[in-house]
């Protein structure tokens, strides 16, 4: 999504457009190169039933937003929500009002979907993301709400991928090493990309929420606009529940930083 797509759908939550540039957190294929198998979620990791964490972003100087990640379980699918809102003067130039939505099995870390909802400045998109895994395909329908036009876009996918949003939540299950690189396959935009999450360094970082020992996690790719334009890095905490408390994307036109405002388990 824009940056909830943090970074993040977006950065995984839409305030990338507040600039010049569109981008995502998780970069465009240009080339297909080889595709790692997505390892399932290690069997000792605990999902909470209910979580919701909120961030507010900040782009340069201002405070462009908040962004709202709400996480439930259904069964043997964890279901993600998150939502990405303008405040202060970025609404008054550039109003983004986003919504994403995105799950995962619990037991294989394959992505059951993905969907968003865009309203930014005069730009309104409605997108659906599903896979048809028995075939291998991957089927995009979007409509754009201010043309009244609609698209239907299907391309090859490995038989399990993760995608721009839930390979946020993905990453907290697998084992966070300083020096270790997390690799998997990302679906994005009709593509599949490998994206590879480095384990650079621990770091306190302190938020609105607290102050927490963490892991500084880097998104990479060999492919894709934001390779030779940013970078990406999140803040999980270091400990086995592996919250994200601090996201950050620095691209060409200026940097902008998700921090914890509070997590609400109910």
């Amino acid at each position: 999504m824009s940056l909830v797509v943090l970074a993040f759908c977006t950065m995984a939550c839409g305030f990338a457009s507040v600039a010049p540039a569109h981008a995502q957190l998780f970069p465009k294929s240009m080339t297909q190169k080889p595709i790692p198998v997505l390892q399932a979620p290690q069997p000792s990791f605990m999902y909470p039933q209910h979580e919701t964490l909120t961030f507010t972003v900040d782009w340069r100087v201002f405070t462009a937003g908040t962004a709202v990640f709400h996480l439930d379980q259904a069964g043997d699918v964890q279901k993600i929500s998150a939502t990405a809102d303008s405040i202060g003067a970025v609404n008054l130039l550039f109003p983004v009002v986003d919504r994403f939505q995105s799950g995962f099995d619990l037991k294989t870390g394959c992505s059951t979907g993905f969907n968003k909802q865009i309203q930014e400045g005069r730009r309104k998109i409605a997108s659906e993301l599903s896979f048809d895994n028995a075939h291998g395909k991957q089927i995009q329908n979007e409509r754009n709400l201010v043309r009244g036009t609609a698209t239907h876009k299907e391309a090859n996918v490995p038989a399990c991928v993760t995608d721009s949003l839930a390979a946020i939540f993905y990453t907290q299950s697998q084992t966070l090493n300083v020096g270790q690189t997390v690799s998997f396959p990302l679906a994005d935009s009709m593509r599949t990309v490998t994206v590879g999450m480095k384990v650079e360094s621990r770091e306190e970082i302190k938020t609105p929420a607290g102050t927490f020992q963490t892991v500084k996690v880097q998104a990479t790719a060999e492919e894709g606009v934001v390779k030779n334009r940013g970078h990406i890095w999140i803040w999980y905490t270091d400990d086995p529940r592996h919250i994200p408390v601090q996201m950050q994307a620095r691209l060409f036109w200026g940097t902008i930083t998700f921090h914890l405002q509070s997590i609400d388990l109910k």
